[in-house]
């Protein structure tokens, strides 16, 4: 769950004027209004969604939207279920939204983990699949998301920690698509502060998520103990990590064309003898692509080197390729692999 700053509860807070000088005023506005930009949301009519937890982070930016679009914005809250604190999450949704007159949709899902998934996956995936699942019964078109700077840098931090190639490393896109639906984070450049000393200045009624500081959580690690320590000794590590974020970013859309290139002169699914003509580091490429694309799934670095081995040895008619990948195998059939769940 994501940080957000503990305030006392205030009175209701105050609706505010909804004018163009406002609208700019807000910290992060310029970022808003280059995303939108670049996505020409001013260019659309559809209602805005605004995934809000009742934290700092996603009323800040709740405020901020309906600055910009008034009238079009609703706030959308998934109740987890996982702690006795989010009934008062939805609460504190409710109560801003109604300040501000905005709807209020609410998803309620089961977010336990599965054994051997973690905590934090688990209730990733469930809220996604909620906010999607909200945004596409009542027509919103995109969904934003709070996340920042320091979010973005955390997440770079945590891939680093875990060995993750170039799709981990590039972080956090500033807009994606699941489940059908469009999400947008146009605040990955704004650091967390900057944010949250405009919040303060608006006085509105947050809550702080108990979670968040418990440090058997590896995000939390990273932001209680990691991160302080880089700000000491490199002060712009956010902005250099977020450039680091965006060259890898850059770097596996190339990847990407190149393997779909090569997937299609191997075939789809791809055949042996094509993907042996390929460079090691080209099949390993147009592998992980396929197996991505058309089975969602992606290999461990152990799991390819062995598929790779196995490739290379196929050279007669009787020779087996089977190797576990996900929940599944991939395995020859006849000139080709193939991919069984």
């Amino acid at each position: 769950m994501r940080a957000s700053m503990a305030m006392a509860a205030s009175p209701t807070p105050r609706p505010r004027p909804k004018t163009a000088a406002e609208a700019d005023a807000f910290p992060g506005a310029a970022e808003l209004q280059r995303w939108a930009a670049r996505h020409s949301l001013d260019q659309d009519t559809t209602p805005i969604g605004i995934a809000c937890s009742g934290g700092a982070d996603s009323v800040a930016l709740l405020l901020a939207a309906h600055a910009r679009w008034p009238g079009r914005c609703v706030a959308l809250h998934v109740h987890h279920g996982l702690q006795a604190a989010a009934d008062g999450f939805e609460a504190c949704v409710r109560e801003v939204a109604a300040s501000l007159g905005l709807p209020v949709h609410v998803a309620r899902v089961d977010a336990r983990h599965a054994p051997g998934q973690s905590p934090e996956d688990a209730a990733r995936l469930a809220r996604y699949a909620a906010l999607a699942g909200l945004a596409r019964d009542r027509g919103i078109g995109w969904v934003l998301l709070a996340q920042h700077g320091d979010d973005q840098a955390e997440t770079v931090l945590l891939a680093l920690s875990r060995g993750a190639g170039l799709p981990g490393l590039s972080a956090m896109p500033e807009a994606f698509e699941r489940h059908g639906q469009r999400f947008g984070r146009p605040w990955l450049g704004v650091p967390a502060h900057t944010l949250r000393e405009a919040l303060i200045a608006r006085a509105p009624r947050v809550v702080d998520d108990p979670s968040n500081g418990d440090e058997r959580y590896t995000r939390n690690r990273i932001r209680a103990q990691l991160m302080p320590a880089w700000a000491r000794a490199f002060p712009g590590y956010r902005a250099a990590l977020a450039r680091s974020a965006a060259h890898a970013a850059q770097a596996q859309r190339l990847l990407d064309e190149l393997a779909a290139l090569d997937l299609a002169a191997t075939g789809e699914p791809p055949r042996i003898v094509a993907l042996q003509g390929l460079s090691r580091d080209r099949q390993a490429n147009t592998l992980r692509h396929w197996l991505r694309r058309a089975h969602g799934v992606a290999p461990s670095a152990a799991q390819l080197d062995e598929l790779l081995d196995q490739v290379g040895a196929c050279r007669t008619r009787g020779h087996a390729i089977r190797l576990k990948v996900a929940e599944g195998f991939v395995v020859r059939d006849g000139a080709c692999l193939a991919y069984t769940p």
